[in-house]
């Protein structure tokens, strides 16, 4: 898949990313994986963008904050939903995910942040630009997802490179 075709699988891609996918950093030596559920994909400024929204009380937020880069991983299966689980539940602070859930990486083509070593849809991303929601809600209703007001910070990565591997 040719970075300007992801858009022909996008409702395919949103229906995946609902269900779950890996969002991986690298920063330094340290290396972590997480299960995100909310995403976009289209053009901002002209350019392919995927954001992705990680919240401040993430151990992946430490880590992205350190970089300028970070991949995700579409599953083309369900045969990763356990590791999806996992990832989504378990704090990198904690646990060796990658260990826990069996996942290798593999190195990406554009950026330092490796992909998931699965089959699926791999896309690599620069940080075009970062902003913390910062309880700046429109809607007063969306305050209960953030009892702890752990909001998120949204990243808007430029997809470099987006591939599919069997």
């Amino acid at each position: 898949m040719k970075k300007r075709d992801y858009l022909e699988h996008a409702d395919t891609l949103m229906e995946r990313i609902k269900k779950g996918v890996f969002l991986t950093v690298k920063a330094g030596g340290t290396v972590n994986t997480m299960t995100i559920g909310w995403a976009t994909i289209g053009y901002v400024w002209q350019k392919p963008i995927f954001m992705v929204a990680v919240r401040d009380s993430r151990h992946t937020f430490t880590v992205i904050e350190k970089t300028d880069n970070f991949t995700v991983t579409v599953p083309s299966s369900d045969e990763y939903n356990q590791a999806i689980l996992f990832c989504g539940t378990k704090s990198g602070r904690d646990f060796d995910k990658f260990k826990q859930c069996n996942l290798l990486t593999k190195p990406a083509t554009c950026v330092e942040s490796p992909v998931i070593d699965i089959p699926g849809i791999h896309f690599e991303c620069k940080i075009a630009y970062k902003s913390a929601m910062d309880n700046a809600f429109l809607d007063r209703s969306l305050e209960k997802l953030y009892p702890n007001k752990d909001y998120h910070t949204l990243y808007f990565g430029e997809i470099l490179a987006c591939y599919e591997t069997l």
